[in-house]
């Protein structure tokens, strides 16, 4: 199975990306999604979480700005990036959660020049 990111790119600060995350085969039942993101010389670090049933967890430099959001059914994961800052600029990982296994996305190239 392989979760397939998009929708990375160069931006200017300000502007705004949705990234896409897609298994490809069904993953049922999913625990929980999530994007995570590692910046030159930084540990990866969680960006934002979607648990099944839809609730959320941001981290604080993203929150307001950000929206994650999950379809199960698709095993898809999106995130929605409004007013993007130069310090947003990294390599973005989808992951997903199932109750027995964790899975990693081959991650997408965001880059927000200022």
């Amino acid at each position: 199975v392989q979760l397939q990111a998009s929708g990375g790119g160069l931006v200017q600060a300000g502007e705004s990306l949705k990234l896409s995350c897609v298994a490809s085969r069904s993953l049922l039942p999913v625990a929980a999604m999530a994007w995570c993101r590692q910046a030159p010389g930084k540990q990866r670090e969680l960006v934002a979480r979607w648990l099944s049933g839809g609730s959320t967890i941001y981290a604080g430099p993203v929150k307001g700005r950000f929206t994650i959001s999950g379809d199960d059914a698709k095993s898809a994961v999106y995130l929605r990036m409004n007013s993007l800052k130069s310090e947003d600029t990294a390599v973005y990982y989808c992951n997903l959660h199932t109750h027995s296994r964790e899975y990693w996305g081959q991650g997408t190239q965001v880059t927000v020049s200022s």
